[in-house]
């Protein structure tokens, strides 16, 4: 009686995915392996090879996105699970409140903080230094990815963090290992989950991100999914070829995904050894 209750219950929860999750990759398939006639082909994918350079440079950045959002989220989530309840609450109100304005919004004030013009040029023209070139940059489009996606890793990870129970740390200290030998073979081993799940929470959306790479990095640093958008939306429409990319990118952010989850598999059993 309760397993049927329970497959009842998630009847609709599998019509959501079917709905939602199934039939948009089954269109995305169909569109990608053929043509404006519907005859199969393969020239969509085959074609995809011109723009690798586009794709080599979207990973690189979500790569690096991903390396200083982990570096600068660990020690603060940290920190911040050490703190009383009272101060963890308000530390994460902090973090998450930019998050409650607008994305868009949010990309376009540091338009106005990196341009030549901007306040970050008019304060360094005050101690006689540039103006640098900020916007259009590769750097731009990083930081642009890091700001927006930051509280992406730090949740996860304090989430994990709260539940490292201070005992264990004090323990690993009376035994004689210092606080680097702490982090590497205690913390880091007991954080991986939530260090796993913050690299897929920053990797993913920065790999496929189109806004952020538009309004900060110029016509001169166009990532993958803004060579998506313009299959769908710009003059050179042709969903065909935009849904052989989306295809490549799902098939790329899957294997980086399971090399990542096997490195970080390997890491814990060779610090737990």
């Amino acid at each position: 009686m309760i397993n049927k209750k329970a497959r009842i219950a998630g009847v609709p929860y599998v019509i959501w995915m079917v709905v939602f999750i199934v039939a948009p990759l089954c269109m995305v398939a169909w569109y990608a392996f053929t043509d404006k006639s519907g005859q199969f082909t393969i020239d969509n994918i085959s074609s995809i090879g011109q723009y690798a350079p586009v794709f080599a440079r979207s990973i690189w950045l979500a790569l690096i996105a991903t390396v200083i959002c982990l570096l600068l989220a660990f020690p603060l989530s940290y920190l911040i699970s050490r703190m009383s309840g009272a101060r963890q609450s308000l530390m994460i109100m902090l973090i998450m409140l930019p998050m409650w304005m607008n994305f868009l919004l949010r990309t376009y004030a540091w338009m106005t903080l990196l341009e030549n013009n901007g306040l970050i040029n008019r304060f360094l023209g005050l101690f006689g230094l540039g103006p640098f070139q900020m916007i259009n940059t590769q750097g731009a489009v990083v930081l642009g990815m890091v700001y927006n996606y930051l509280p992406f890793m730090i949740l996860p990870l304090y989430s994990i963090m709260t539940k490292i129970d201070d005992s264990i740390i004090n323990a690993a200290k009376d035994l004689g290992a210092n606080m680097w030998q702490v982090t590497w073979r205690v913390i880091i081993p007991l954080a991986m989950p939530g260090i796993t799940t913050g690299i897929t929470m920053v990797f993913v959306p920065s790999i496929s991100t189109f806004i952020i790479s538009r309004m900060l990095g110029g016509g001169g640093n166009i990532l993958i999914g803004d060579l998506i958008e313009m299959q769908f939306l710009g003059n050179t429409y042709n969903p065909h070829l935009g849904s052989a990319m989306a295809l490549v990118l799902m098939v790329i952010v899957l294997l980086c995904m399971s090399i990542a989850n096997q490195f970080d598999d390997e890491e814990m059993e060779g610090m737990l050894l």
